[in-house]
């Protein structure tokens, strides 16, 4: 979605007649598209605006993004300008010429306790299915064989996702159809079967699942228990033999003890994932979460993502 979003951007300012330097000694402007999702993603933008600033004096600075009223105060006096990222409406010119992001939606209602995105981006707002399907026509009649549509939760699309998926695998021509991001609470069996059924979509399905532990998913607020995740993979397999599945998991959630982490162990060893991205918990001000005390140290965070990316490892070899 901010690679996209960026595209969208750097048209905008094309047709503005801002002109794209090759380094950032040269330039007049500069963007940071940001995402409030993690701190340690922030903290980051304030190292980057003093490197900017030291390199070039003259430089203008914009911030753009998932940004929460907190963080724009915060960068207020550091940077030119903050400009909303839900301004730039232009339909974006595509870096890649064979893949192209379609965003179908933005936005989220889940309001998963961790999670910024509802109060950046606000609530979920879908995109008209003939606007859709008329984008998808015009890059594949410009030759592009990979399109990935998006959405904080493509599943809760207003209009019918699995339907939307069918039509777009009915139009004529060789492309093959991505999606990206999937709520396990969301996850249909309509869904599953127009997968399965769907020459064009593409059998690789990311499904975050976030923790093995029910209770912890309870405080994530994620909508589902494991024994639900484990019986929609279950119906996934059994549909989608071929299918290859991809999820994401947060670890030192606040007051996470050893043998819930362990029932994250106990899943993936389970379920064998073809991938998984890992992350630290990461205190966002505002959010559900932020009223529990982050209280799993650094180092045994960074210790438990470490044991989780060597069991993918493993899984690997």
């Amino acid at each position: 979605m901010n690679k996209s979003d960026s595209e969208r951007l750097a048209t905008e300012l094309e047709k503005q007649k801002h002109q794209l330097v090759k380094n950032i000694g040269q330039a007049d402007l500069v963007i940071i598209n940001i995402c409030s999702v993690r701190q340690s993603a922030i903290n980051r933008v304030y190292s980057k605006i003093k490197q900017i600033r030291e390199n070039n004096k003259k430089v203008k600075i914009a911030l753009t993004g998932c940004i929460l009223e907190k963080d724009k105060k915060q960068f207020k006096d550091r940077v030119d300008q903050i400009w909303p990222i839900t301004d730039f409406k232009t339909k974006a010119k595509c870096q890649s010429t064979k893949h192209a992001f379609v965003p179908i939606m933005t936005g989220c209602n889940n309001f998963c306790s961790y999670c910024a995105v509802p109060y950046t981006r606000g609530r979920e707002k879908s995109r008209p299915t003939q606007e859709i399907i008329k984008e998808v026509e015009n890059l594949i009649k410009n030759g592009y064989k990979e399109i990935t549509l998006l959405g904080q939760n493509v599943n809760s699309y207003k209009n019918n996702f699995p339907v939307l998926l069918k039509i777009l695998n009915n139009l004529p021509g060789k492309f093959e159809i991505n999606f990206l991001t999937s709520h396990p609470k969301d996850m249909s069996d309509e869904l599953i079967s127009i997968i399965a059924n769907s020459e064009k979509v593409s059998k690789n399905i990311h499904l975050p699942i976030q923790s093995g532990d029910n209770e912890i998913l309870k405080k994530m607020n994620r909508g589902y228990t494991v024994g639900h995740y484990k019986k929609l993979i279950k119906k996934i397999r059994q549909s989608i033999p071929e299918a290859e599945i991809s999820t994401d998991f947060i670890v030192g959630f606040p007051n996470e003890t050893k043998k819930q982490f362990q029932n994250t162990i106990k899943l993936i060893k389970e379920i064998k994932f073809s991938r998984a991205f890992i992350s630290c918990y990461s205190l966002r001000p505002g959010t559900a979460a932020a009223e529990l005390k982050d209280n799993i140290p650094s180092g045994i965070k960074k210790r438990r993502k470490k044991i989780l990316s060597n069991i993918f490892l493993k899984n690997e070899q």
